[in-house]
């Protein structure tokens, strides 16, 4: 093997043993195998450019663009030109995958499902990485540099797992790096030949340091080897003081994954972060909303809902998103028997409260709010777009309050076989002593909701839970396990444990985290601050759909269909939210505080005052995007048919000015059109006498001649320059199948360049624009319905453009190597007489 060759190999294991540092941030790994292969692709690319040899910037150039092709080919084939060159629409979807990318990157815990935008970012990523490596450490041959690439990547890897990637990835990609220098400095030292060899093996050998003929030159890799080893071995070793710890040590102080700018809820991984926020020193206010619901007790501010639980943790599985319509779909399971009420509220949100969902009653029917944001309509969340959060954003809510009765639930019908088999799933490492918690505490129940019921009460009432944020945190199989052994915890532990219990007793079952209804300030809004920051289980009731518990003791409100009473539950009409908000879910209220100058420009000063957000108008694109859409469809319409534009130039200069056409006395110079010379190629009047007939008289005669030979060529008659007119003209009439009128013109123009020619004083003939236009008529008459279309849409005469242009840069690339010439010859002319006037 090359020693090239050999780097190239040795850079592509350095750069997939450094991707091995970011597989525990995405799952699943596939996303590793597509990389792998798409940087293969990359650096065989290079490896061919390199032998052929191509200039070092042009092999680089080459395989940046098979890179994009590569990705446009993955990502957007469905948007590219003929599914792999990207255009306009393809480099749109990838900033909307990027966008995307970003945001899940933001939203989703450790690992994070592999998303379209994350695939993107992380083979992209990749990808770019490798070509930086193999271009700095094989196309320049300059190894040493390219462990900086290498370096980015880990640290990525490092800094999103929070400080703590295993050690053993860092290893890994040491390991790479060290093996790519060692085949550098291997392929260095090769070039010197085979000089230092080392201490000699056995007595009586050459002198030490000098290698025999059939030696090799094996000490300075040894030597290079044991280096690397050791340097690796500190590194590993030797907690770095820039780092805070060791790569051995554990994960670092970090704040946990999902605390965000602001003190924000992370609703993807609230474990951690809901009791951080329950448990900061002072109340913030986040949201402010006005509502014209009678009883604001039920007013539970949804964000998200947790639908997955794999034994670590309760999370939200990947589910398609899309717009917001303007009427959300109907809730699922709602049947027409519940009683329902419809509301309306209207949200103010602080500029501190940056949140990528939007907090909202359940279930919302219609939602009104400026910015990006599109819809999950699985959970009925609606989720920001491309960076968009809830700062200082204000929106109008219409949901349903429902309010089902004790009876409605108890008979509830069996849900879906599908949506029992996804809601219901636990974890095999489930303690029993979960299960069989969850059947004695229901025991005697006899059916899903009595068994819902009785695990609500037992939590909240009967069971001795005590209520506290200061316990160990944890959200898995073991952390309900011992929180039901401890009795003491915060809403994580009660949702998340009676979320697990009713799937262990066959009833779906999901974790909802948002905010409680808050309380009532003096003018008339309700105020939600970090403290009211909850999570809650939701339970399916087929007919009722996703229906709220509350198992947490002295917080919230338990419902009134988990109560003996059961109000009506009649509806009322939606009104103008006013200062009729109900402030019955408050002991008091509490006076607006003051803001001053300093918490103003932090953002910290509160929500402003909700009011009535109307739905968006569409104004339509702007008359800039209409000109700049309309310019586009032209340009990509004129394109294919650049060659129909040209050729009706060409036949209207030679055919389209009378000058040129009619008889002696009224042609004027060549220069007016067409003449011999006139474009390359022309045919055979041309060739011959042309020198000794060229004149004003031959002009037209000679534009109607190269009409009626490329009309030919259009329709498939390919030009002959070493004929003469007349036979020329008598091919034509024989290929074409011309009769009658049609070949006596071909015979006449054929005549008249005769007559220009060769006759001791040419004159142009009359009427040749009619008889080329008999020809093109005669023509297309014989020619099936594809020729003619064919000759129309792709001219193969257009082929005499490509000629000219290429004579113009045969012609410019001469004169350019004639200049440079005749600039090295001055400069050496002028370097050989500086040195003889110094010598």
């Amino acid at each position: 093997m090359s020693g090239s060759a050999r780097l190239a190999l040795c850079a592509y294991a350095a750069t997939l043993m450094a991707v091995g540092a970011l597989q525990p941030l995405v799952g699943p790994a596939t996303w590793i195998v597509q990389a792998a292969f798409l940087v293969a692709v990359v650096s065989g690319v290079g490896a061919l450019a390199r032998r052929v040899p191509l200039a070092r910037p042009l092999t680089v150039a080459a395989q940046a663009v098979v890179a994009l092709l590569l990705l446009t080919l993955v990502f957007a084939s469905e948007q590219a030109v003929i599914g792999l060159l990207p255009g306009p629409d393809a480099f749109a979807h990838f900033g909307e995958l990027l966008a995307s990318g970003a945001d899940d990157v933001g939203r989703y815990a450790i690992p994070a499902p592999a998303t379209d935008g994350i695939r993107l970012m992380l083979i992209g990523g990749v990808m770019l990485i490798g070509l930086a490596v193999d271009a700095l450490a094989v196309t320049f041959r300059s190894a040493a540099p390219a462990g900086l690439p290498l370096l980015a990547l880990y640290s990525v890897a490092a800094a999103l797992s929070g400080g703590g990637a295993d050690w053993l990835w860092f290893l890994l990609a040491a390991t790479g790096y060290l093996l790519l220098l060692l085949a550098e400095g291997r392929d260095r030292l090769s070039q010197w030949g085979r000089v230092f060899g080392g201490a000699p093996r056995t007595a009586g050998t050459a002198a030490a340091g000098l290698d025999t003929g059939g030696g090799t030159a094996q000490a300075p890799v040894r030597m290079g080897r044991r280096i690397g080893a050791l340097a690796l071995g500190v590194a590993v070793l030797v907690p770095a003081p820039a780092l805070g710890g060791g790569l051995i040590g554990g994960a670092g102080s970090g704040a946990g994954a999902g605390s965000g700018s602001g003190g924000t809820i992370d609703a993807v991984n609230p474990v951690v972060t809901l009791q951080d926020t329950l448990n900061q020193p002072e109340a913030r206010e986040w949201l402010k909303y006005k509502t014209n619901a009678d009883d604001t007790s039920d007013m539970y501010l949804r964000i998200m809902a947790l639908d997955q639980f794999d034994g670590g943790s309760w999370k939200f599985s990947v589910r398609p998103l899309t717009g917001v319509p303007e009427e959300l779909p109907r809730p699922d399971g709602l049947g027409g028997e519940a009683g329902t009420t419809e509301i309306r509220t209207n949200v103010s949100a602080a500029g501190s409260y940056r949140q990528g969902w939007l907090p909202m009653p359940y279930p919302t029917t219609r939602v009104s709010i400026d910015g990006k944001w599109r819809f999950d309509p699985a959970r009925r969340t609606i989720i920001g777009d491309g960076g968009q959060t809830t700062s200082g954003v204000q929106y109008s809510v219409t949901s349903l309050l429902v309010n089902p009765t004790r009876e409605q639930l108890a008979r509830a019908p069996e849900p879906s076989a599908a949506l029992l088999r996804e809601y219901t799933q636990v974890p095999d490492s489930l303690p029993a002593d979960v299960r069989s918690t969850a059947a004695r505490v229901t025991k005697g129940a006899t059916n899903a909701y009595e068994r819902a019921a009785e695990l609500e009460e037992w939590f909240a009432v009967g069971g001795g839970f005590t209520y506290s944020t200061t316990v160990k945190s944890g959200g898995g199989v073991e952390g309900i396990s011992r929180f039901l052994k401890n009795k003491e915890g915060f809403c994580v532990h009660f949702s998340f444990s009676m979320a697990a219990m009713a799937r262990v007793l066959g009833i779906p079952a999901r974790v909802a985290v948002g905010f409680t209804p808050g309380t009532a300030t003096a003018g008339g809004a309700m105020s939600v601050t970090n403290r009211d920051a909850h999570a809650w289980p939701e339970l399916y009731f087929e007919g009722v759909g996703w229906t709220r518990f509350e198992p947490t003791p002295t917080r919230g409100s338990r419902p009134d269909y988990t109560q003996e009473q059961t109000p009506s539950g009649a509806a009322t009409s939606p009104v103008e939210p006013g200062a009729s908000a109900s402030a019955e879910a408050s002991a008091a209220p509490s006076s607006e505080p003051s803001c001053s100058a300093q918490d103003q420009r932090a953002g910290d000063c509160g929500a402003a005052a909700p009011r009535d957000v109307l739905p968006p108008e569409d104004p339509g694109p702007s008359p800039l995007v209409v000109a700049g859409i309309v310019i586009l469809v032209v340009a990509l319409l004129a394109v294919p048919l650049l060659p129909l534009l040209w050729r009706l130039r060409v036949r209207m200069r030679r055919l389209g000015s009378d000058r040129h056409v009619r008889g002696p006395g009224r042609g004027s110079g060549a220069g007016s059109g067409p003449g011999p010379g006139s474009g390359p190629k022309s045919g055979p009047e041309l060739g011959g006498a042309a020198a000794a007939g060229t004149g004003q008289a031959s002009a037209p005669a000679l534009a109607a001649w190269q009409e009626v030979s490329d009309s030919a060529w259009d329709y498939g008659i390919l030009p002959d320059e070493s004929q003469t007119p007349r036979k020329a003209a008598a091919r034509i009439v024989r290929l074409g199948q011309l009769e009658g009128a049609p070949a006596d013109s071909v015979h006449r123009v054929a005549h008249a360049l005769e007559q220009v020619l060769y006759a001791p004083e040419p004159r142009s003939a009359p009427g040749l624009a009619e008889e080329v236009q008999q020809v093109r008529k005669g023509l297309a008459a014989n020619a099936t319905r594809a020729a003619r279309l064919r000759a129309l849409l792709l001219p193969r005469s257009s082929a005499r453009v490509l000629w000219a242009f290429s004579d113009r840069w045969t012609a410019l690339t001469s004169r350019w190597s004639a200049t440079r010439a005749r600039a090295l010859a001055q400069l050496t002319v002028q370097l050989r007489r500086l040195s003889r006037q110094r010598g």
